[in-house]
């Protein structure tokens, strides 16, 4: 009886040890965040540099109904956080989960989903208050976050579900390419570009961040970030998380944001930009040959001096006919690169049609 009793109580007092060292360990795991996460905003206010959009989900909040959405634009620049800010605001943190079905190309998106998941989820009718007591939209949201990668018949089975459903369920469509979504859907949709973030908005946010995580920076680095993410948010946020993590109790500088984003855009990168054109257009294909070939072999990226010589050409005393050779050329090359061409043969390609078209100044 001793020993059941004991036995007893062992295991009375087990799972309290269990919710005892539970406590720390899920803190822990709760601070283990990236920053990316840490930082995404949690109201539709705190969205940066999309005035429209804000705009119309503030109506909605307000009482207005929500139209369907689609959101189109570069990566990095907050559609979908823009839509989970303004589904956390709309239905509060406790009906959020009900009321909320998020779908990414990483889960499984085919006709047969969209006839089952999607249509059943749709079906569901629901209530217009929130158990603490505020209004709340009679309606669900489905997101369908990077609906562009979604099949064609997928998309065309999506449409009837969102016209029958207009009642309870409200669609949000995320995409980068609005050319990929069919033209049935995109009629639908309230249609709103995300634009790349400006430079401004973006440093205000990065600086932002390092205050709240007490980080020492340059601001050469600052602007390096800005410069490397391309008005991209989530890559400069990113790289800085890396830059910190890489550089404990040291300043971020710029030489750490360009070593860690891989790419090379200080002085010497503008040097050889300088050198291989000064050899288009007054030195030799000879000359060109080696040239090219060295820059092939110091391991920079046949496409980030593609984007850096893009940029050079713009700004040469050219014509606009000369120019758009050049350009045209570079779009072929581009492809070619994406295809897996050797970076050495399209180089040299692209220069010697540089050469060529610079030699009809002289």
């Amino acid at each position: 009886m001793q020993a059941f009793l004991k036995g007893a109580t062992a295991q009375s007092t087990k799972p309290q040890k269990d919710k005892a060292t539970a406590g720390p360990s899920t803190e822990k795991k709760a601070k283990a965040v990236p920053w990316v996460e840490k930082y995404r905003p949690k109201c539709v206010d705190e969205v940066a540099f999309q005035e429209e959009v804000v705009a119309v989900l503030k109506k909605s909040l307000e009482g207005a109904d929500l139209p369907n959405l689609l959101f189109y634009g570069p990566p990095g620049t907050g559609k979908t956080s823009t839509i989970l800010a303004a589904a956390r605001e709309l239905f509060g943190p406790e009906l959020y989960r009900q009321r909320v079905l998020e779908l990414n190309a990483s889960d499984e998106r085919g006709i047969q989903v969209v006839r089952e998941k999607v249509k059943n989820f749709a079906q569901l009718t629901v209530a217009g208050t929130r158990p603490d007591g505020k209004p709340c939209p009679p309606f669900k949201i489905i997101i369908l976050d990077e609906a562009d990668s979604m099949t064609a018949p997928a998309q065309a089975a999506l449409r009837r579900t969102m016209e029958k459903e207009s009642r309870t369920t409200r669609f949000c469509l995320i995409c980068n390419y609005i050319s990929r979504i069919i033209e049935p859907l995109t009629s639908r949709c309230s249609k709103f570009r995300f634009k790349p973030l400006a430079n401004q908005i973006q440093e205000e946010r990065l600086l932002d961040i390092c205050e709240k995580e007490n980080l020492k920076y340059t601001k050469e680095g600052i602007t390096a970030l800005v410069r490397v993410s391309e008005g991209d948010l989530r890559k400069a946020i990113t790289f800085l998380q890396s830059a910190a993590r890489l550089n404990v109790d040291k300043e971020i500088t710029e030489h750490a944001i360009i070593e860690i984003a891989g790419v090379r855009l200080g002085r010497i990168m503008m040097d050889m930009i300088d050198n291989l054109l000064n050899i288009c257009f007054r030195g030799t294909f000879e000359k060109l040959e080696v040239a090219v070939k060295n820059v092939v072999d110091e391991g920079y990226a046949a496409t980030q001096i593609l984007s850096q010589l893009h940029e050079a050409i713009i700004e040469q005393d050219l014509s606009d006919k000369q120019k758009s050779a050049i350009t045209e050329k570079m779009a072929v090359v581009d492809k070619c690169l994406t295809d897996g061409a050797d970076e050495y043969l399209q180089m040299l390609s692209l220069c010697s049609v540089i050469m060529q078209q610079a030699s009809q100044n002289n």
